[in-house]
């Protein structure tokens, strides 16, 4: 099963893919990137996806190539590809042109569609949950670079990662500059206290994920009240649950949180998944049927 690269229209395989040393993406992180996955081989949520690709675009002044053109060349590279299911990475860099920082330097753009067999965590981490830590580096400030856009300068999320991973954890929560949980390197989170889902609220700084928005509106269904709101780190660790989302896992739980300076995790919900994360998991599965259709 292959991976295949779209490099400005033309396929090939990602040892080819050469993108310029001079190319703003590779120099400065000055691109915007959207993941889509399948489900039975057809593209999931394309349209909020490629929605959200053009909102970042929008908030570092990057014109993108029109929205249709791009979904189909990643349907054409995924075609090309032939995995039964596909993780696309949609990368549209703004380009190459006289060296320095100032964007007005480029008047061209790049884009790239990077293709590869769909890994899935294994499914016992949705049994067992994950292990979050509790890191030091802290989510960039919306009015600097602002984590709503969703682009390839990804090193905060990086340094925090590979700090977790230092904590034994699976994953990192990173905090606001007054110490405000928003989201981890990868994923939005929630928890449950008495009944209520909690979100962090997007204007802490976070990006709005596509799954975020279908678990909420998955959870309303259901008769749960949604609120999104500030919270510290504390609330997680004392909430009955807590669960995260994105793309790839979909609704996974969390059932243990690390603290620098603890000697032990501290665990959530008695340290076992619970029943509320485990109906949105399967809403969200009956969600994507109902997308899907015929497929």
């Amino acid at each position: 099963m292959p991976t295949l690269v779209s490099l400005d229209g033309r396929l090939v395989p990602p040892e080819q893919a050469l993108v310029p040393v001079l190319d703003r993406g590779f120099l400065y992180g000055d691109s915007v990137y959207e993941v889509v996955r399948t489900y039975r081989g057809t593209l999931f949520e394309p349209g909020k996806h490629l929605a959200r690709l053009q909102r970042s675009a929008a908030l570092i002044g990057l014109a993108l190539p029109p929205l249709p053109d791009i979904e189909a060349e990643a349907r054409r590279t995924m075609a090309a590809a032939g995995n039964p299911e596909s993780y696309v990475r949609i990368i549209v860099t703004r380009g190459q042109g006289t060296f320095g920082l100032s964007p007005h330097l480029s008047d061209e753009r790049r884009l790239v569609v990077i293709v590869r067999p769909l890994e899935l965590p294994p499914p016992e981490l949705y049994e067992r949950g994950l292990r979050l830590a509790i890191v030091g580096i802290r989510r960039n400030p919306p009015r600097a670079l602002d984590p709503s856009a969703k682009t390839g300068n990804y090193l905060n999320s990086v340094l925090a990662l590979g700090q977790a991973k230092k904590m034994g954890a699976d994953d990192a929560i990173l905090l606001d500059l007054v110490g405000r949980v928003t989201e981890l390197s990868t994923s939005n989170v929630f928890f449950v206290k008495g009944g209520i889902v909690v979100t962090p609220a997007l204007a802490l700084g976070l990006l709005d994920g596509v799954t975020r928005g279908i678990v909420m509106e998955l959870a309303r269904g259901q008769g749960l009240y949604v609120q999104e709101a500030f919270h510290g780190p504390e609330a997680l660790a004392a909430a009955d649950e807590v669960f995260v989302t994105s793309t790839i896992r979909e609704v996974m739980p969390c059932t243990q949180i690390v603290f620098a300076g603890e000697p032990e995790p501290r665990l959530v919900g008695g340290g076992a998944p619970g029943p509320v994360a485990k109906a949105l998991r399967a809403a969200f599965a009956g969600y994507v049927e109902k997308r899907l259709g015929g497929a």
